[in-house]
């Protein structure tokens, strides 16, 4: 009876053991975070003028990642946009900016859910600096035309300076008459020299653009050129656009930013809607950001579309706002 009151004790040690190493082996966190960013706008569309309070894509988020060892990590995101001016949902869907759970290890990244098209971070995101491509200041052009939701995407392991992910969007229709859609991007980077390109397809409509962005001491230059088919309409053809940004940083806290783009004629435009004459536009920014610290920052900005044609809309507003990270 003795041996086996000793026996009992190792074995209760022993899983107590096992427990604590396998709690130790699977360590987890998890992170809340979000931006609140709004401006006072005096904005005109078209002939029409107002002063608006502007929410610039607040978001509030959760993310975790659980080590499981060997290399092996699971992670999970999740983020909600919200109207900081009212305190609505910005989206139909609450978790419509970003609902994932992936899975990585040395065989690369495995992304399930609803997330935003790694060609878009890789291209026109990453040279929008003035108001992180966010509000009425955003892109006016670039044809973002993949989808977010259903989505499987495999992020390649490290390949030094190149990161490049793949992802298909589900259609999920039961008749067949849907499509998937597709996006793929590619990143690299070596010292001052930032690279990229992304590729979308989703049905009809197709977009394929190229980004270089080069850091000179206190000055960073970029530029993206995009070419796509049916990005802005159904059946418009083939178009080419273009951006340019500048940005200077004075003492670390101050930033001055200069983007121009311009969106070219679409190819089968009036074929499409019998509207003859100039489908191109023209976006000038100007901004200046202040670093308060590390998290917050004032800003102002003025941007102005010119619209030649009945795509984008005359457009322009002068801003002055407050963002605060967390």
């Amino acid at each position: 009876m003795k041996n086996s009151a000793h026996l009992g004790r190792a074995i209760v040690a022993a899983i107590a053991l096992l427990a604590g190493a396998t709690a130790v082996q699977a360590q987890s966190s998890v992170t809340a975070y979000g931006r609140l960013n709004l401006t006072v706008e005096r904005q005109k569309e078209g002939n029409v003028s107002k002063t608006v309070l502007q929410n610039n894509s607040s978001r509030i988020g959760f993310k975790g990642t659980e080590d499981m060892g060997g290399g092996l990590k699971a992670g999970f995101q999740l983020e909600h946009g919200f109207n900081a001016d009212t305190g609505t949902q910005s989206q139909t869907a609450f978790w419509a900016r970003q609902s994932e759970v992936n899975v990585g290890g040395a065989f690369g990244t495995v992304r399930l859910g609803n997330f935003t098209s790694e060609a878009y971070y890789a291209t026109a995101d990453y040279i929008s600096n003035h108001n992180h491509d966010t509000g009425r200041s955003s892109d006016a052009f670039y044809a973002y035309v993949g989808r977010n939701t259903n989505k499987i995407a495999y992020r390649l392991p490290s390949l030094g300076p190149v990161t490049v992910e793949g992802a298909m969007s589900l259609h999920e229709t039961t008749n067949g008459s849907g499509k998937n859609s597709y996006d793929l991007a590619a990143n690299y980077q070596a010292g001052p020299l930032h690279l990229g390109a992304g590729y979308e397809k989703n049905d009809k409509a197709n977009q394929f653009a190229v980004r270089v962005f080069y850091e000179l001491g206190d000055f960073g230059l970029g530029a993206y050129v995009q070419r796509d088919e049916n990005g802005y309409g159904a059946n418009y053809g083939k178009r080419t656009t273009t951006r340019l940004s500048a940005m200077y940083t004075l003492g670390g806290l101050t930033e001055f930013h200069l983007n121009w783009g311009h969106a070219g004629n679409y190819s089968d435009y009036f074929k499409a809607t019998g509207i003859r004459g100039d489908s191109s536009a023209n976006q000038f920014t100007a901004g200046i950001n202040y670093k308060l610290s590390k998290r917050t920052k004032v800003y102002g900005f003025y941007t102005k579309v010119d619209d030649k044609g009945t795509i984008y809309g005359d457009f322009s507003s002068l801003a002055v706002g407050l963002r605060h990270n967390f």
